[in-house]
């Protein structure tokens, strides 16, 4: 099993245990000499305080041996002794000053270390260094090992010691406490392990699982189904960022698939109509079926199907190469907005002149600075004005407004015609979107000239609006104002456009009724 679960498992495991034993082997070489240098250290203050007290029975001045063996055997300093070892859980004995042992904690009587004596090398240890400390048997005064302390009763004064006192404890008893201290250990090491061996397997399974979600859903979008989720995990953590990346990434994936596929069948349909067209009248040209007198009609008719494909395939790239890059900000820069307005007007003077259009063109200010792409905003105007000349009533008013509010500036082209039914107008910036008014209106469109302009917007961060209603559709967009503005004069005209040399932009398309 080569799972990220087991192989998250497996090393989290690996690491508690060898943890564990890390500090496992340092209590069982570093605890037993602490254990046994702490009960040492307990041992002698005890044989000390002892050593203070049995010293409180002597008064001053200087006494013989049989006086010192008399006081050190009498009833008072056994009950001392057998009270500090009580206390202190120790076996005490003390002796004279040649190691005889004359006194101890148990009751008079049943001693069996009366009258025992203490070897010379030890003494001669413990008047030279005034403690004791070993482990060993006392020279037999023991039955067993154990481990010793041994404290010298010095009246002071410069005396000689009056005799000494010895503490000591069955090692069996250091050792048991050991042992005890190192089963907790391991009862406490086992409880804690097991339950960072579980909390591994809970950490492990949900990682494990939404990245084995994500794998199965990554490999049906390779077989291209695009539906399938993943759970969204709760939370603000990696995971439940990588898992809602992950499901946004799917929306995307699917709006994508779903637009290529609605625009491969928008396509044929756009592109199977005139090349049917194309391909008929050419045959019938060919074969002799169209009489020689009515060539020439049919021959123009396959003129302006092959410029509707021509525009069809333009604007095809032209939102392709938007889509692909967005809006270039290296070409956005501050230009005029109102020469902008009157030199793509300019370019339908014909069209207006023969629709007997009346323009009406309100600019409040001289001088209109924006920020944006020049070319691009000019080819949003294209498409509008197109549209609004291609849709408006014959001898009616084409009316381009524009104004500022705070940092935007707003241009309106309205026009007065048909109006566009309200079911159509949440999808007249849809790609290919064409209503059943605007195809009979609009025979060469290809509906595509609204959802540029919406592109072209969306990248500059701009917004756009229609409203249609009672004969009068208008659209509005807005453009950023550039932070320095030239010096502004009112003006305000109506007027028919001029005659121009500006270069036509590429020609937009779509009905206003579809408004493409």
């Amino acid at each position: 099993m080569k799972s990220i679960y087991f192989r998250n498992f497996a090393t989290t495991a690996l690491m508690v245990m060898m943890s564990f034993l890390m500090v496992g082997f340092a209590f069982v070489f570093l605890g037993r000499d602490f254990i046994i240098s702490s009960h040492r250290d307990s041992m002698e203050e005890s044989a000390e305080v002892v050593s203070l007290m049995v010293l409180t029975k002597f008064d001053t001045g200087i006494y013989s041996e049989q006086t010192v063996n008399s006081i050190l055997r009498s009833a008072e300093v056994r009950v001392l002794l057998n009270g500090a070892s009580l206390l202190s859980g120790n076996d005490i004995i003390v002796t004279n000053s040649d190691g005889l042992v004359v006194s101890c904690c148990d009751p008079p009587g049943s001693c069996p270390h009366m009258s025992l004596t203490v070897d010379e090398g030890t003494i001669s240890l413990l008047r030279d260094g005034g403690t004791l400390s070993v482990t060993g048997d006392l020279n037999g005064i023991y039955s067993t090992m154990r481990y010793i302390v041994g404290e010298e009763i010095d009246p002071g004064g410069g005396q000689e010691p009056i005799g000494y006192v010895f503490m000591s404890t069955d090692s069996s008893r250091i050792i048991g406490a050991w042992q005890t201290f190192i089963w907790v250990f391991f009862f406490v090491s086992l409880a804690v392990l097991s339950l960072a061996l579980i909390m591994s397997l809970v950490t492990s399974k949900r990682l494990a699982k939404p990245l084995d979600e994500m794998a199965s859903a990554a490999r049906k979008f390779a077989h291209g189904d695009f539906s399938v989720r993943v759970t969204q995990e709760e939370g603000t953590d990696e995971l439940a960022s990588l898992t809602a990346a992950f499901n946004n990434m799917a929306d995307s994936l699917e709006r994508s698939e779903q637009m290529r596929n609605e625009f491969i069948a928008n396509v044929s349909h756009e592109l199977k109509t005139p090349m049917t067209t194309i391909a008929g009248f050419a045959d019938g040209i060919l074969d002799g079926t169209i009489p020689k007198e009515q060539e020439e009609k049919y021959l123009t008719t396959i003129a302006d199907e092959t410029r509707r494909l021509s525009r069809l395939v333009r604007q095809m790239l032209d939102l392709s190469r938007m889509q692909s890059k967005g809006s270039d900000l290296t070409r956005r820069r501050d230009f005029d907005v109102n020469e902008l307005i009157i030199s793509t007007l300019l370019n339908f003077e014909t069209r207006a002149e023969e629709k007997e259009l009346d323009v009406d063109l309100q600019l409040p200010e001289v001088h209109m600075l924006v920020t944006a792409d020049p070319d691009a905003i000019t080819q949003v105007l294209y498409n509008l004005l197109d549209n609004a000349i291609k849709f408006a009533d014959r001898g009616s008013t084409l009316t381009v407004s524009l104004w500022k509010e705070t940092s935007k500036a707003y241009v309106s082209v309205k026009d007065c015609g048909a109006t566009i039914p309200p079911d159509d107008l949440p999808l007249i910036f849809d790609r290919f979107h064409k209503s059943d008014r605007s195809r009979s209106l609009d025979r060469d469109g290809v509906g595509l000239g609204l959802y540029l302009v919406k592109n072209i917007l969306d990248a500059h961060n701009e917004d756009i609006a229609v409203t249609s209603r009672d004969g009068v559709t208008e659209f509005v967009f807005t453009l950023r104002l550039a932070a320095k503005q030239k010096s502004e004069k009112p003006k305000q005209e109506k007027q028919k456009p001029e005659k121009s040399r500006a270069e036509k932009p590429q020609e937009a398309d779509g009905g206003k009724k579809s408004r493409k």
